[in-house]
């Protein structure tokens, strides 16, 4: 019985075994697939990572190149980029947003569209630029013009007013009385009333000033006060008297005068003489004499004599 038993056991036991052989390699065969199709997805993995990084590079690196570019312009262009502020913040603006996206997590194609459009606006922004410099420099072309031309209208009335000048000039200097032939003569008075021309400081009663008013049409006709200045040696005038009342005005000064003749001219030549009176009492100085002709805030006339 016991015999029996036991062959019928040991088939079986052998079955259960070979089951549990099969059950073992087919799970070794598992793990192996398994552990080949893990290695197999990390490698894929490790290469998608690595071309991920790859794409993050390209799309920085363009990123970087646009923003570079972008403030070169503004270099560029100075003064004229602070006309266009508000398109500058918006390109800095996206620009940052895009830099924040690259370094999380990101989409190639949605970050790659964004860069496009501030490229877009980059571009935009120059063209801005160039319009804005395009009329900077029509204007200061139609500047230059203008300051042209207001430079030659400056020219021909500064020369206008040099012309009117020179007229003005003309008109004075032709408004002045010339004096021709004047002389100045020491005077002795002899009895009847006749006089004679003297050198001698004792002789001399009188100065005898003579001379000749020339044409004038320009002049205007009329009266005409002429005051004569005979200044001894030493300088001091043979005055008429020492008050105010034998002084006269010459372009806002006080001048004393030897003697004044007024005359009615008539815009034709006209001989004039004036007579400066010695006084008994005045004592005369040998020496070089000079005499002066006034009208009319000019000095018409100059001479000298001699006494001994």
């Amino acid at each position: 019985m016991e015999a029996q038993e036991n062959k019928m056991q040991t088939p079986q036991k052998s079955s259960s075994n070979l089951w549990m052989y099969i059950v073992l390699v087919i799970l070794a065969l598992g793990i192996i697939g398994l552990s080949v199709w893990l290695i197999s997805l990390k490698n894929n993995m490790k290469d998608l990572v690595t071309e991920k990084e790859l794409q993050r590079i390209e799309l920085q690196t363009e990123l970087d190149s646009l923003v570079i570019q972008h403030e070169r312009m503004k270099v560029a262009y100075g003064e004229i980029s602070d006309s266009l502020v508000i398109m500058d913040s918006v390109i800095q603006a996206n620009a940052k947003e895009i830099k924040q996206m690259l370094n999380f997590k990101w989409e190639y194609y949605k970050i790659k569209k964004k860069i496009d459009r501030l490229q877009v606006i980059a571009q935009g922004y120059v063209r801005q630029m160039d319009s804005i410099v395009t009329i900077n420099q029509e204007l200061t072309q139609e500047n230059l013009q203008i300051k042209e031309e207001i430079k030659i209208e400056k020219r021909k009335n500064q020369q206008l007013e040099e012309q009117t000048e020179v007229l003005a000039d003309i008109v004075t200097t032709a408004a002045i009385l010339n004096v021709y032939n004047l002389t100045a003569m020491p005077m002795h008075q002899k009895g009847g009333g006749k006089q004679v021309e003297t050198d001698k400081i004792k002789r001399t009663d009188l100065v005898k000033v003579c001379f000749t008013l020339g044409e004038n049409k320009v002049v205007e006709p009329g009266n005409k006060t002429i005051y004569v200045r005979i200044a001894e040696p030493n300088k001091e005038i043979l005055s008429a008297g020492r008050t105010d009342d034998f002084s006269f005005d010459f372009n806002g000064e006080k001048l004393q005068y030897s003697a004044t003749e007024t005359v009615d001219y008539q815009n034709v030549s006209q001989e004039v003489c004036i007579s400066w009176n010695r006084r008994s009492t005045k004592e005369l100085k040998p020496g070089l004499y000079h005499v002066d002709l006034f009208l009319e805030n000019n000095n018409i006339g100059h001479t000298t004599f001699m006494l001994k």
